[in-house]
């Protein structure tokens, strides 16, 4: 049977940015309350009394599955070296039989340059490769016979180191990312090992992101 209680927390649930603002205690409960009535009363097919809402909302508030654990909080303050690199290009390839060669003899011809910025992520039916801006004329050489559906100039990226227990707690790269959304910063495309990962960014919000993800560490 549906209580009310249980009918508010799954619908908060469906609701990230209520979840984190309640977490927060940055939210009025009795405005909230008002403003989720009806759709509180359409799930339980039945009139719901607002207080009782309120109620609902409160221990919500409270619950630990709905605020930032210790965990994850001392994994935001104890976040490694962060690097921010400009002038990058992102390339956007169909997949072919020669792509990963092409890739290849790129890798060999930039292995001795150690001020060139390559990574690249690979799909289901595409593949993006991120470069530095010095070596886009060899790029366009070296993948003059591969299909390029996209390429994006004038980005930076942002790399940051995670410690190593990252990967066991849930919920870490919500909360970037969704400071990031809240101060307007677009994420152009997300690279991620195990314990790092990169963002690209346009070069005119470079210095937002990076500002958000250092404050993370006085959360």
């Amino acid at each position: 049977m549906k209580t009310i209680a249980s009918t508010v927390t799954e619908y908060i649930k469906t609701k990230p940015y209520l979840a984190s603002a309640l977490a927060d205690g940055i939210i009025n409960l009795t405005s909230l309350a008002r403003n989720i009535h009806v759709d509180i009363e359409s799930l339980m097919r039945k009139p719901v009394n607002q207080g009782a809402i309120i109620m609902s909302l409160k221990r919500v508030s409270d619950d630990t599955s709905f605020t930032l654990t210790r965990k994850i909080i001392n994994i935001l303050k104890n976040l490694g070296d962060i690097t921010v690199r400009s002038s990058l290009i992102d390339y956007g390839f169909l997949l072919s039989e020669t792509l990963l060669l092409t890739q290849a003899n790129l890798l060999k011809k930039i292995e001795d340059k150690k001020d060139v910025f390559y990574t690249s992520s690979r799909g289901v039916a595409e593949s993006n490769i991120v470069v530095s801006k010095n070596i886009v004329s060899l790029v366009d050489v070296l993948f003059k016979n591969e299909v390029c559906h996209t390429k994006r100039e004038n980005l930076s990226s942002i790399t940051v180191k995670l410690p190593s227990d990252n990967i066991n707690i849930p919920g870490i790269y919500y909360f970037i990312f969704q400071r990031l959304s809240w101060e307007g910063v677009n994420i152009t495309e997300v690279i991620s090992t195990s314990n790092e990962f990169t963002i690209l960014v346009d070069e005119d919000q470079v210095d937002i992101a990076f500002k958000v993800i250092k404050n993370l560490k006085g959360i």
